[in-house]
This record gives structure tokens, C-alpha cells and sequence, in this order.
């Protein structure tokens, strides 16, 4: 297995458990550990750790070593407007492209999402949804930023709403979908945006 395979796993592995919660704000990542755990060298534990930096989830500090980047509730808001605009315009040009294939995709994942049973579930399912409507836009750069947002988003709303999450439907997605199936992209971009803006709301509590 390449260091850039390995690399890769140790990066899923560590941005899941951040994005969780479960490595918190401030924690130090060890190099020496994670590579015993990984039994690799320190070469794809450092390239891990740039790409946890590259995307926000960790800073390399001078002498304090690499550590799970803080949460801040002013970048929350600036990584929601960037959402807001970058998905926005992700639709318009995916909704015009929308096969029948891509809407029961997107339908698939709008159901698997109503029937997450926890957060960490429901979260990881509610970005498979956006990432379904979004990706017939055929945009790859666009859609990389997009996902750096979402995993943004991500902490926020894991560690911010625990106590006030239930297991529900999510009538926005589905007003989308069916705004889409219509081929009124501009009304599902107008819903899209105040989905996003509550979303948000709800991750500052």
C-alpha cells in the first residue's frame, strides 16, 4: 500500500473522529501514536496532517506541535454564506441537468437521511443528500469546496445540537426534490438558500 493510500486512511480516520467530536478542540495529534496505531512510518501521518490543516480541522502551532483547530462560531457564519452562494449556484446548473436516474438517487437519499436513529448518522446522511442534488452539476472544483464546507458545518452541528435533535422528516428536501422533478430551479434554489440559513440557526444554539 502506497504512504499516499495510507495517508489517505489515516486522514478518513482522524477527520471523522473530529468532525464526531470524539478528538476535541485543542487535542494534541501525536505523530508517534498514530503511526503505531496506523504501523506505518511518520511520512503519511505528516501528510495526513497537512490535509486535516488544508481543510480546517487542525493547526500546526509553534512548539505546541499539530492540534484539533477550534471551533469558532464567526467562521460558522462565514462557512454558511459560502454555502448559501456555492450550493446555490451548484443547483442552478445541476437542476437544469437532472436526469431521472439523479432524482431517485437524490430520493434515496432523502429517505435514508428521515430514517437516520442518531445525529452522527442523520449528519452524515444529510450530506449525502446535498451531495446528490449537487453533483449533476458536473463542477469538480466547485464541488471539492463544497465539501470542505459541509465538513465545516459538520463540527459545528454535531457539537451544538446533541441535546436538541429528534429523529424526523426533513420537508425541505423534500420540497426540493419536488420543486426539481417540476424543473423550477429557481424556487428550489430560493428553498435551498433558506435551508441552508436555518441550518445555521440552529448550529449556534
Amino acid at each position: 500500500m502506497s504512504n499516499s493510500t495510507i495517508a489517505d486512511r489515516i486522514y478518513d480516520s482522524l477527520a471523522d473522529q473530529i468532525i464526531r467530536g470524539t478528538l476535541p478542540p485543542g487535542e494534541k495529534l501525536r505523530q508517534d501514536h498514530i503511526a503505531k496505531a496506523f504501523d506505518t512510518s511518520h511520512v503519511p501521518v505528516r501528510e495526513a496532517f497537512l490535509k486535516l490543516e488544508a481543510h480546517g480541522l487542525a493547526v500546526s502551532l509553534p512548539r505546541r506541535g499539530t492540534r484539533v483547530s477550534e471551533l469558532d462560531t464567526a467562521e460558522l457564519r462565514e462557512v454558511t454564506e459560502m454555502r448559501a452562494a456555492l450550493e446555490v449556484l451548484a443547483l442552478q446548473h445541476a437542476g437544469m441537468q437532472m436526469t431521472s436516474a439523479d432524482l431517485h438517487r437524490a430520493e434515496e437519499a432523502r429517505k435514508a437521511c428521515d430514517a437516520a436513529e442518531d445525529l452522527p448518522t442523520w449528519e452524515a446522511r444529510n450530506r449525502a443528500f446535498h451531495r446528490a442534488i449537487l453533483t449533476p452539476c458536473h463542477m469538480p472544483r466547485l464541488l471539492a469546496t463544497i465539501n470542505d464546507l459541509h465538513i465545516a458545518s459538520a463540527r459545528h452541528l454535531l457539537a451544538n445540537w446533541k441535546s436538541g435533535w429528534v429523529q424526523r422528516e426533513d420537508r425541505d428536501h423534500a420540497a426540493i426534490l419536488t420543486l426539481l422533478r417540476r424543473r423550477d430551479v429557481t424556487g428550489a434554489c430560493e428553498l435551498l438558500r433558506r435551508h441552508l440559513r436555518k441550518a445555521d440557526r440552529i448550529s449556534l444554539r
